[in-house]
């Protein structure tokens, strides 16, 4: 257990746990970072379109709180919006001190400067980006440095089964001390102990069945505050992202907003526009509007997908701009330079979360969470693009001040009891899992999707309390694999989501329902806040 006592536990690879990691190791914090399976599996390896930040001189501060207020339709905290986007140019600026590239332009003077490109809900071009595979600049720079950091221990193929916390003294609050984790390629749980406890493990997208998210978002941070008590918040709120690659073998290959935000027309099999007939903002209105857009015309018609078209630009301009996703489609021998690109919505980010304050501290003493798993009060109701990355690079630099701040007075984890597997014994019926796997996100899909009633909701609540109960009997007999550990989580996700939707009797950014088809200005908005019971912990 000596070898696995650290300073800071950090459970994620991606933008947040990475940041985070980096800051505190600069100030000799013995850091481990967990990785469920390889360092660049997660969903910052995978985001193209870039990061917002303010940095031309048109844009203001407040036109970038506007924007994002207006987005999140209500329930953005206005003080942390302004927190993050006032924080968004130093974020910029500490990544390209650890080597991330962004794209630059020439002005007229000769000089260059960053290039900026514009993306739905923003009012101007402040979007930050490597071409368009921002996230793997990002993710690559952060693992090297982390690599050659001597405070920093990485730990690749490491599987968290469950949160170990301790009553506090006044025995009033609970207090994390570390985790059990299933080292899945050694097949043994381990004992790994920690001053302080981090959660950047991502979204949870992996709940439906189309999603643009890597098989790693299975909200396991989530589900893990959740049994140990915390709050989670606005898990109604889930994000589709409206132009997915549609090919049957295309997988789940996101096609960025930046596409529409450079002049990417949304078209008909006819090749007739359709977006101005819902918003006077086009294809540059707020995903949740484009993606009902889309959904509407793809059922009403009876089509499979729509077209997004950006082949009236120059092939140069194209290329030039969107490489990775002009090459990813010729594979499929679409060529974007001449052709309309065929899309669908999937299931792409997780606005709720554990609910957080801003320094990323959770209800649980010295538990925090940063990025795509904590519900901060950033987005509302509605993500802005490109607010994600930013969000994880302004909490990750809280969460560090305060870290710091408290570290030296807290006192190292007592020693901990190992996990215990005499009771159980290895599956000789893998196919439950598979099964409950695939029923679970296909209802997710069917009843809590882009579009909602009261009867999909019980529908899905009532394959919920099915499914747990076979989940639950099952992981109390078997040792624990990382599939089943992401099927005994998403299971607990889909409850949150579906609890949270049953809360909100109206229409509000990404929750809409057919039975409350407006949004209710009667009364000030509401968070959607969900509170543990014994039956979780």
């Amino acid at each position: 257990m000596t070898d696995n006592a650290f300073d800071v536990l950090i459970i994620g690879s991606g933008g947040a746990g990475l940041s985070l990691a980096l800051k505190l190791a600069d100030h000799c914090v013995n850091v481990a970072v967990l990785s469920k399976f390889a360092l660049t599996a997660g969903s910052t390896y995978y985001a193209q379109g870039g990061i917002s930040a303010v940095f031309d001189a048109d844009d203001s501060i407040e036109s970038h709180i506007e924007d994002t207020l207006n987005a999140g339709a209500g329930l953005c905290d206005p003080e942390i919006v302004r927190l993050a986007v006032t924080y968004g140019k130093n974020s910029i600026n500490w990544l390209r001190e650890q080597g991330v590239v962004f794209t630059e332009e020439t002005v007229v003077t000769g000089e260059t400067k960053l290039h900026l490109t514009r993306e739905g809900g923003h009012s101007h071009r402040r979007v930050v980006h490597a071409a368009d595979a921002t996230g793997k600049a990002v993710s690559l720079s952060l693992i090297e440095r982390a690599m050659e950091h001597a405070s920093i221990t990485l730990f690749e193929h490491h599987n968290v089964v469950e949160l170990i916390t301790q009553k506090t003294p006044n025995n009033k609050s609970k207090t994390a001390v570390g985790a059990y984790v299933l080292d899945s390629q050694q097949h043994h749980v381990k004992t790994m102990t920690a001053r302080v406890v981090v959660l950047a493990t991502g979204g949870a997208s992996k709940v439906y069945l189309y999603s643009t998210n890597p098989q790693s978002a299975t909200g396991d941070g989530i589900a893990l505050a959740w049994r140990a008590g915390c709050r989670v918040s606005n898990m109604e709120f889930m994000q589709f992202h409206p132009t997915c690659l549609y090919h049957p073998n295309a997988g789940s290959f996101l096609i960025t907003e930046a596409v529409r935000g450079e002049g990417g027309k949304l078209v008909l099999p006819d090749g007739s526009p359709f977006m101005q007939d819902f918003d006077p903002r086009g294809e540059l209105a707020p995903r949740d509007i484009v993606a009902r857009a889309i959904d509407h015309e793809i059922k009403k018609r009876g089509i499979d997908c729509v077209y997004l078209d950006i082949s009236h630009k120059p092939e140069a301009f194209i290329r030039e701009h969107f490489p990775n996703i002009y090459e990813q489609c010729l594979k499929f021998d679409i060529d974007i330079t001449k052709q309309p690109i065929p899309v669908v919505p999937a299931a792409h980010y997780t606005c709720g979360g554990i609910m957080t304050d801003s320094y990323a501290r959770t209800d649980i003493v010295n538990l925090y969470a940063v990025g795509e798993v904590a519900s901060t009060g950033l987005h509302g109701a509605n993500r802005m693009a490109s607010n994600s990355l930013l969000e994880c690079l302004v909490f990750a630099d809280r969460a560090s001040e305060d870290i710091l701040k408290k570290l030296v007075d807290i006192p190292s984890p007592p020693s901990i009891r190992d996990w215990d597997e005499s009771k159980v014994s290895n599956s000789d019926e893998e196919v439950v899992v598979s099964h409950n796997w695939d029923e679970l996100r296909r209802f997710m899909w069917d009843y809590v999707g882009i579009v909602r009633t009261d009867k999909r909701l019980d529908r899905a609540m009532h394959r919920v309390d099915l499914l747990k109960q076979e989940i639950a009997e099952y992981y109390g007999n078997f040792r624990v694999t990382s599939d089943l550990l992401e099927l005994r989580n998403l299971v607990i996700v889909a409850e949150l989501i579906i609890r949270c939707a049953q809360l909100r009797k109206e229409s509000r950014g990404l929750h809409y329902t057919l039975d409350y088809p407006n949004t209710d200005d009667s009364k000030p908005p509401q968070n959607s806040i969900l509170i543990p019971d014994q039956a979780y912990r």
